[in-house]
């Protein structure tokens, strides 16, 4: 049986409702990504690349 995951939405999302959030899920030594109008569509990652894709992205500003 396949575990399922559970998503939570930033903390940066204007309402709990709104349509355009990111979510995050933790699994078993990964980080799942998504965007909630998109949730078909993961990214699959480690805390390690997704704490360099946002030091890098905040580096940008």
């Amino acid at each position: 049986m396949a575990a399922v995951s559970v998503w939570q939405k930033s903390s940066f999302s204007s309402d709990e409702d709104a349509p355009n959030c990111l979510e995050v899920a933790a699994t078993q030594g990964a980080l799942r990504l998504r965007e909630s109008e998109e949730p078909g569509t993961v990214v699959t990652t480690t805390a390690t690349g997704l704490a360099a894709l946002i030091r890098h992205i905040r580096s940008r500003r």
